[in-house]
């Protein structure tokens, strides 16, 4: 019996060793800078060693819903309300208000469904680690965000986000900029990124799991993922709001969506759009990705179930690395999941710190 305990061990020993644990893929745009950044980051030249109890695709995610659901909450400096020039109403979440008024400020950009209490983790992690103040960018109807206005876009808004900038540099004039875009807000971040161009606030942004090409990422998610965040994005965003949507011929079939596609598809007046073209033309990140002038880092994991390897793929195969680009990829990690270690600590958040502390490092 102990002959078969100890085969079985080292099986599962030398397949994690093979098959799990293995160094990050890069694909480097042709900025000069991006050689000195991956000389820099030692992260990037090792292996990631998911934690070996859950590197499974599904164990994975499984472990992230229980720690948003169930570890401490987090006491933030500040949560404020900012009414938007339309009447709509998003917040800042402040980590490190009081810090150094020159010290840089990470701007986090949240998930599709994202409060300052389910990106928990990401915050106390980018304080710690880089010491630096740390601010959450809500955006509308998350958060129990009453809706100022009948508009809902799960994308995210770059008008709303400029508001939310200027706020944030007329607090601190001095500070470097930072933004890191999770999911959904690395949508956003691009987005922004691409309409702004050479006029961008950020030194340098960070795309933590996108999806790339709007227009036909949602058709790649995995169908159990695709059908439970559907009902998610329903139940959070459409049914306590529906009194202010009635009126919108859209509405019955957004309603009735049953995946992400379809959702998204349907979501255009909600959006605060006259059709669909419409709105994909003006939320799609991949439509601007071109102009991005700004430092940035991508990071997929191929075994994403939501944002799919296919979607990566495509972009590589389009060979459209802007040059300050930098696209890391891992074999695991799953969706905007990452652990690593038998601590179960997350990869992706201290590359997101080393990142941008390699980055300032060479102001």
């Amino acid at each position: 019996m102990f002959k078969i305990a100890a085969t079985v061990t080292t099986m599962l020993g030398l397949n994690y060793w093979f098959r799990a644990a293995k160094k990050p893929k890069l694909f480097s745009g042709k900025d000069a800078n991006n050689q000195y950044i991956i000389q820099n980051i030692e992260q990037l030249n090792e292996k990631y060693y998911p934690t070996p109890w859950m590197y499974n695709t599904h164990l994975q995610l499984i472990a992230l819903g229980l720690t948003k659901k169930f570890s401490p909450a987090l006491q933030y400096d500040e949560v404020e309300t900012l009414t938007m020039a339309d009447g709509g109403h998003t917040a800042l979440a402040w980590l490190g208000h009081d810090r150094a008024p020159a010290i840089p400020t990470i701007v986090v950009l949240h998930t599709i469904t994202g409060s300052p209490q389910s990106m928990r983790g990401l915050m106390k992690d980018l304080s710690q680690m880089t010491g630096w103040r740390v601010v959450m960018c809500v955006r509308r109807g998350h958060a129990d965000l009453k809706l100022g206005v009948p508009k809902i876009n799960t994308m995210g808004s770059t008008d709303d986000l400029r508001e939310q900038l200027k706020l944030i540099q007329q607090r601190f004039p001095q500070s470097p900029l930072y933004g890191v875009g999770i999911s959904a807000g690395s949508g956003l971040l691009v987005r922004y990124l691409g309409e702004e161009a050479e006029q961008s606030v950020f030194r340098a942004g960070f795309a933590y799991c996108p999806g790339y090409n709007m227009d036909e990422a949602f058709q790649y998610t995995q169908p159990f993922y695709s059908r439970l965040m559907t009902k998610k994005l329903i139940k959070q965003f459409i049914t306590p709001n529906r009194h202010q949507f009635e009126h919108l011929n859209s509405l019955n079939q957004l309603e009735q969506s049953k995946n992400l596609d379809d959702f998204h598809k349907h979501i255009y007046e909600v959006a605060g759009h006259s059709s669909q073209e419409e709105y994909f033309s003006s939320s799609n990140p991949f439509h601007v990705f071109g102009q991005v002038r700004t430092p940035l880092m991508i990071l997929n994991a191929e075994d994403d179930p939501i944002c799919k390897k296919e979607n990566v793929d495509a972009y590589i195969r389009s060979n459209n690395l802007i040059p300050s680009s930098i696209l890391v990829t891992t074999e695991r990690g799953s969706h905007c999941a990452y652990y690593e270690g038998w601590q179960a600590k997350s990869w992706a958040n201290r590359l997101i710190a080393n990142y941008f502390l390699t980055v300032d490092s060479k102001k």
